[in-house]
């Protein structure tokens, strides 16, 4: 066995959402994005690019709202840390503007070009970016929250070291690498027992942090659902503040319309967090 009881054909598919969700759906799912996206800047012109380090991908995009000292959500795309862009994750600021926040939507660097250490410590890099520079676009610096679905639900687990950060909510996260190390993923990772153990947010929760929201559809692999639960409860039985936040529903793509429509369950969460 593998892990967890799983052979190496099981555990591999306990970790795909695309073959879960099927090809059809997922290119669906991609279209719409792209669709409401492209939508999204049209209708919203007034936002900036900018660079958060040298390399090509270290780069975010920034979405006013224009409220001055509303705070900011910075968001952080999934794609297993070897996939995908910022540009079709646009539409989450659909909801994020009328309900009062400012948008940084982040791109980094992708496996197999950069160890997932590098790309944690280039999210952790963009973060700390979005706070120095938020009263630029009329943010408030000690009011910017970190969400991301998939790789970038763990990569905002990662950001919450930064003891600046005001909250985050981190959508269908990994939390725990081991069986990411071990299944067919780790072909371009690359990672070794080492990197895995220190890139896993539950063996290295802080002493002390802001909120976290961690969320997970109910319609999602099992082992994603396992991730989120295990990972909630080690947070908040280390007497850190946050909840658990299962939707049911939702598979491991609908899920981030929560966050991009103004009504949506975690726009509500998001709002908590900021006290609007």
């Amino acid at each position: 066995m593998r892990y967890r009881g799983m052979d190496q054909t099981a555990l591999d598919a306990a970790y795909n959402n695309g073959a879960a969700v099927g090809p059809l759906k997922r290119e669906r799912y991609a279209a719409e994005r792209a669709r409401r996206s492209d939508l999204f800047r049209a209708e919203h012109p007034g936002w900036k690019g900018f660079a958060y380090g040298a390399a090509p991908r270290q780069r975010l995009d920034v979405h006013p709202c224009g409220d001055a000292g509303a705070p900011t959500l910075a968001f952080i795309h999934g794609g297993y840390w070897q996939t995908n862009d910022k540009e079709p994750m646009a539409f989450v600021g659909a909801g994020l503007l009328p309900s009062g926040f400012h948008f940084v939507n982040i791109e980094y660097t992708l496996a197999p070009a950069v160890r997932l250490d590098a790309i944690v410590a280039e999210v952790r890099a963009a973060v700390a970016w979005t706070i120095a520079h938020a009263r630029e676009w009329g943010g408030d610096p000690a009011r910017v929250f970190v969400s991301g679905n998939s790789a970038g639900g763990h990569l905002t687990a990662m950001a919450m070291s930064d003891a600046r950060v005001a909250g985050g909510v981190a959508i269908s996260g990994l939390f725990d690498l081991e069986p990411i190390r071990l299944s067919y993923l780790n072909e371009k990772l690359e990672l070794d027992a080492a990197e895995a153990e220190r890139n896993s947010p539950i063996h290295h929760l802080p002493a002390r942090s802001a909120p976290l929201v961690v969320t997970v559809g109910l319609d999602e692999l099992p082992e994603l659902i396992r991730q989120s639960e295990e990972f909630a409860a080690a947070w908040t039985k280390r007497g850190l503040p946050g909840r658990y936040l299962p939707l049911e529903g939702h598979d491991h793509f609908s899920i981030v319309d929560e966050l991009a429509t103004p009504d949506g369950r975690l726009i509500a969460a998001l709002k908590a967090l900021a006290g609007t």
